[in-house]
């Protein structure tokens, strides 16, 4: 940190004395951070925030007193300010986790493993690394209720493997739950088969695609090794653990899933996704970057341009933080660059052609 430039203020939130504890001194270890603060419940966080106007929150999603999603729609309503959710690995931790991110919430870590030691510097640099990008994001408007879901085909899930002639392929980071709850939603119960990686710790993958799933016209699942890719299905990388890949099986694509080591500190990795997409399917890939911190997908995305997809990445004003669509920007690797609300229409467009033409 500079001599003149202030360091990023951080209220620590959490009904755990140890947590509080814990978290304090992990963001105390970054010369550009500072913890103001620290309060046992959304009560005394309110009072807090008056007085030491902090620039970030870390926010239990679990609290006394009050929900942590309850204070955070008030937050977000009252006060608008990034939050890191701190979050319990549980089925239920993920699921309202996610809901938090619908809410505003800029991203989630997982709570401390206060008994692995040999972790505790992994889980300092992932925290601190999220609480430098919250301070850095513009916070955008959230619909408050989602759009109904258009009506899903009979046929999805039906046992009927008909194969995808197109590809669709999705990457994404910080930011990417939503803008990827938003691209899925405006997609119709017939588009291409769809697979994603986003940057998502391993518990919480099966429960974004399961939200997925439940909120949009596509059948989405966790992807596993050897699902056959079909229309109106999306297969969503399995957090930490896997690298998605595309793969072909006689005339049909399909899902391969394995442990290579991470790509870009990453796995699952968009680059690995986006080049095996550009190396099995080429010109029949359209593909989009969207919002991200880093480059992961940048060159992965210029190297299904050289394979003649089509590729784009989401635009500055609409992405959380501008990282990895930015990257792929300059590369020259996006034949588009549009808005978070455009890029739907943009994936399926000459899918829609060919249909309308008998193709």
């Amino acid at each position: 940190m500079s001599a003149t430039s202030k360091p990023i203020r951080v209220l620590v939130v959490d009904d755990s004395a140890l947590i509080r504890k814990l978290l304090t001194e992990i963001l105390s270890q970054a010369p550009d951070i500072e913890v103001v603060a620290a309060a046992a419940d959304p009560f005394d966080a309110r009072t807090k925030i008056k007085q030491h106007e902090p620039d970030v929150l870390t926010l239990d999603v679990e609290m006394p007193k009050m929900d942590g999603i309850t204070f955070l729609r008030n937050l977000m309503r009252l006060r608008p300010m990034p939050v890191v959710m701190v979050s319990s690995l549980t089925e239920e931790g993920a699921d309202v986790t996610l809901e938090a991110l619908e809410v505003g919430a800029v991203d989630f870590v997982t709570k401390p493993k206060v008994d692995v030691s040999h972790a505790l510097q992994d889980y300092a640099n992932v925290l601190i690394d999220k609480v430098r990008t919250a301070a850095r994001v513009r916070l955008q408007a959230r619909s408050a209720t989602p759009a109904p879901a258009p009506q899903r085909l009979a046929s999805a899930g039906s046992g009927r493997f008909r194969t995808t002639d197109r590809v669709i392929v999705l990457g994404a980071s910080t930011g990417g739950t939503e803008a990827l709850r938003e691209v899925l939603g405006a997609l119709p119960p017939d588009a291409p088969g769809i697979l994603i990686t986003q940057h998502i710790p391993a518990g919480f993958s099966r429960a974004f695609a399961e939200r997925m799933d439940r909120n949009t016209a596509l059948s989405v699942k966790e992807a596993e090794d050897g699902d056959i890719v079909m229309p109106g299905h999306a297969y969503v990388a399995p957090g930490s653990d896997y690298h998605l890949r595309l793969a072909r099986d006689g005339a049909r694509y399909i899902c391969r899933l394995d442990q290579g080591g991470p790509v870009n500190r990453h796995r699952p990795s968009v680059d690995v996704l986006f080049n095996s997409a550009a190396e099995q399917a080429g010109a029949n890939v359209v593909a989009a970057l969207l919002t991200g911190m880093g480059d992961d997908g940048a060159r992965g995305l210029r190297a299904l341009r050289d394979a003649g997809a089509h590729t784009i990445a989401q635009n500055e004003s609409t992405s959380l933080v501008w990282g990895m669509p930015g990257e792929a920007v300059k590369l020259d690797a996006a034949v588009q660059v549009l808005p978070l609300g455009g890029i739907a229409a943009s994936l399926i467009r000459d899918h829609r052609n060919a249909a309308a033409s008998g193709q």
